[in-house]
Parts: C-alpha cells; sequence; structure tokens
C-alpha cells in the first residue's frame, strides 16, 4: 500500500505542473490567470500566449498524463503488486489529472483536465485491448463538434459524455466503464462555467489568428 500511495502522490505531482502558467511567465512575464478566461490550460494558453506557446503546453498537459499512466505505471507495478495492472495504471492517470485539475502549486486551482485526459487514455490505449479504437472514436467526435461549432468546451463536454458511451458499447471492463463515467463527471463541473455562458449564448469561439 505504501507503494502504490507514492505513487498516486508521484502522479498528483506531475500533472500539478502548471504549464500555462509557466509558459505565460517565460513567454509574456504574465500571469496567465489574469488574461483570457483566467483558466491555466491549453486552450486558454492558446488565446492568450499564441499558437506556439499554446501548442507546447497542449502538448506538456498531454505528456502529464501520458507519462503517469506509461512510465511511473511501469514503475510502480512492480511494487504494487496488490492491484491489477489496469487499475493501478488507471488509479495513476486519475491522480495526474486531478493534479493538473487543482495544482498546488497554484492554490488548488488548475485547468479543465482535458489534454491531461487524453494524455492518460493515449498511455491506457497502449496498455488495454479496445482502447485505441474508443480513443480514435473519441478524437473523431471532438474534431467534429469543434468544426461544426467551434466552441472548445462544447466539443469537450459532449466528448467526455461519449467516453463512458463507447466504453459501454465496446464491452470494456466494469473498472474502465467506471473510469469513464468518473472523468466525464470531472469534465461536466470542470466546464460548469463555460456551460453556463453556452447556454446565455456568451461563449467565445475558437480563432487561430495570432493575439496582439
Amino acid at each position: 500500500m505504501l507503494w502504490i500511495l507514492i505513487g498516486i502522490i508521484t502522479s498528483y505531482f506531475l500533472g500539478s505542473i502548471p504549464t500555462a502558467y509557466i509558459f505565460g511567465r517565460l513567454v509574456k512575464g504574465i500571469d496567465i490567470r489574469n488574461f483570457g478566461s483566467g483558466n491555466v490550460g491549453a486552450t486558454n494558453a492558446l488565446r492568450v500566449l499564441g499558437r506556439g506557446p499554446g501548442v507546447a503546453v497542449l502538448i506538456l498537459d498531454i505528456l502529464k498524463g501520458f507519462l503517469a499512466v506509461v512510465i511511473l505505471g511501469n514503475l510502480f507495478i512492480v511494487k504494487a503488486m496488490l492491484l491489477p495492472e489496469e487499475t493501478l495504471r488507471l488509479i495513476l492517470g486519475l491522480s495526474s489529472i486531478c493534479g493538473h485539475n487543482w495544482t498546488v502549486f497554484l492554490n488548488f486551482k488548475g485547468g479543465k483536465g482535458i489534454a491531461t485526459t487524453l494524455g492518460v487514455l493515449l498511455g491506457l490505449s497502449t496498455k488495454i485491448a479496445g482502447l485505441k479504437l474508443i480513443l480514435a472514436l473519441l478524437i473523431l467526435t471532438w474534431f467534429l463538434i469543434f468544426f461544426v461549432s467551434r466552441i472548445v468546451s462544447v466539443a469537450s463536454v459532449l466528448t467526455g459524455i461519449a467516453l463512458p458511451v463507447f466504453m459501454v458499447v465496446f464491452k470494456q471492463s466494469h473498472v474502465l466503464v467506471s473510469s469513464g463515467v468518473l472523468l466525464c463527471i470531472f469534465v461536466i463541473l470542470r466546464h460548469k462555467n463555460n456551460l453556463e455562458r453556452v447556454f446565455a449564448g456568451k461563449e467565445p469561439r475558437l480563432n487561430f489568428n495570432k493575439p496582439r
């Protein structure tokens, strides 16, 4: 149990690295929380810092989830023999998402968790049969919804809802389906303010013009 706890804490701190905040300080010398949506995530980094830094933040946030599942998973699976491999990797992945969403480095106020969740799913898809197809369908779903709406939050929430649905349709394990439901709840709760703006017709659409 001690190794499992160490793995959870390590994954949490990995996920807690506030990449958008760091890039804001390095690229423009600003606190990104005071600009755009105020969110410490890739979408706001793209809006405020531009395409280059925004893409870099996106990749690094994805990497946080991927490394937690694959690298830390490989490290701690040998030590934590009490849990099945699938369960341990899921726990480490969820810990990294929690770190991103509620980072200890910024008074427990972080991003929305979409990029880090993608990283977790990418990592799990290298270890669990059937997830590659589900991941491909999720990415396709996100891009189709975004192409129609041009609103990141709408694409993210609807794709989050699709996650457990796809897992049920493609007959994944109960542990995976339960985790999919939990991730879906995370996504909806983290986008509560965005959804309120969507229903009020005030949620901004993402454009790819360079910031001033």
